[in-house]
């Protein structure tokens, strides 16, 4: 296996907060009258780009203002709640960032959060070190949202190269599909939040210390 390129997801991969924006959707919802089973939220919410998220909740018709002022009202409960515990990237993250970084193999993130929150993570986690947020394909209101392979395909172009040697990170259901959709050599599992992959046939890991970097071509 030939494995030129990588692309993390970021929320639930590299940043183990599923229980944070679970949390945070909760009391969002609760305002709003709706309820949501984690497993509803899996299949709903994870993954999703929030003007998809909004527009299926309260209406297909929602202007541009309505999703933005929606989803700024769900971030900051998010982060005010990451604040309240210790922000740290996913197990091993650091040191697979550092092979890949010294071995010259080519990685981004791609990731159905906005703008909004990508900058919360630079300002609180150790990315700046290993990412050019300029780089990073996230929910600019333009990208189709997963399962289509879209953000993916993207990412591929920002590394410049192609999906047969590309390796994807994901923990979502919608993301998985997006990754198989993008044709990528090979997906990755991340199991953050103790969720059921039976259905999947790809490697499930719960800490990046568990990569055999010997599938990276150097």
């Amino acid at each position: 296996m030939e494995i030129k390129g990588v692309i993390f997801d970021f929320n639930g991969t590299l940043f183990f907060d599923t229980h944070l924006h679970n949390q945070a959707w909760d009391i969002f919802l609760k305002k709003h009258s709706f309820v949501l089973t984690d497993d509803e939220k899996n299949l709903k919410i994870h993954g999703k780009n929030n003007a998809e998220i909004m527009s299926n909740l309260f209406s297909k018709n929602l202007s541009k203002d309505d999703i933005n002022t929606l989803s700024i009202e769900k971030e900051d409960i998010y982060q005010s709640l990451c604040l309240k515990e210790k922000m740290e990237l996913a197990p091993g993250v650091l040191d697979l960032l550092e092979y890949l970084d010294k071995n010259h193999i080519p990685f981004t993130i791609a990731t159905a959060s906005d703008l909004y929150n990508l900058q919360f993570y630079f300002e609180h986690l150790e990315l700046k070190k290993y990412f050019d947020l300029d780089r990073i394909v996230y929910s600019n209101g333009e990208i189709k949202s997963k399962p289509h392979p879209e953000i993916f395909l993207k990412a591929m172009d920002v590394l410049e190269i192609d999906a047969s040697e590309t390796l994807i990170f994901e923990d979502s259901t919608s993301g998985i599909l997006a990754a198989e959709n993008s044709k990528a050599k090979k997906v990755i599992i991340v199991d953050s939040a103790k969720n059921d992959y039976s259905q999947w046939n790809y490697d499930v890991i719960t800490s990046f210390d568990e990569i055999d970097t010997s599938i990276f071509k150097t």
